[in-house]
């Protein structure tokens, strides 16, 4: 295979676009985050990146928590237009026609279109340069019901969800494997 070189960039991919929402009842909002992840597992938790300029910044900084919303491919355009325009002038929530749900452990809305929603708390900011890493605690997960099986699994499959990659949307496609799976031995015959 043969490569050419490029100055250092921003191409990790694909990445979920999710929608984070904060705020509370008075004010509230969406934004759409490309650049989220999981840190840790015990206890589990998660970064977003934000600009300090966007106007859920403060909102997030100041009330200390905020929900990953993991959307769906139903939503492409409301992400993108969440990711476009600013809370400051337009309500996302009545232009995009979402719904804001009740979270177990946070004050914040999660959005009821989204499948699954990480409920989060903030724990630390660092800043990095032209963006902040907000480390959050993911304190609760909200997952739809019709994505579990009838033994209580997880069937992310199910939730359809968007991946995005150098500023284009993707849908995920079909698994390939499960975790191990390279590993697993031949089943015997008997």
């Amino acid at each position: 295979m043969s490569k050419i070189t490029w100055n250092g960039g921003t191409l990790t991919a694909p990445l979920p676009p999710v929608l984070v929402s904060c705020g509370n009842g008075e004010v509230s909002n969406i934004i759409t985050i490309a650049w989220t992840g999981i840190l840790n597992t015990i206890p589990p938790k998660t970064y977003i990146s934000v600009r300090p300029g966007r106007y859920s910044y403060p909102i997030i900084k100041e009330s200390g928590e905020f929900a990953i919303n993991l959307a769906p491919e139903s939503l492409v355009k409301t992400v993108d237009y969440c990711g476009i325009f600013t809370g400051a002038k337009v309500n996302k929530w009545e232009k995009c026609g979402l719904h804001k749900g009740t979270a177990a452990k946070i004050a914040c809305p999660i959005i009821e279109e989204c499948p699954i929603s990480l409920e989060c708390k903030v724990c630390d900011i660092i800043s990095f340069g032209t963006h902040d890493m907000i480390i959050a605690d993911i304190v609760a997960t909200d997952v739809d019901e019709k994505l579990l099986d009838k033994n209580g699994k997880l069937c992310i499959e199910r939730a359809k969800l968007l991946a995005y990659a150098h500023g284009e949307y993707y849908s995920i496609g079909e698994k390939l494997g499960k975790f191990g799976f390279s590993a697993n031995k031949p089943k015997r015959k008997i």
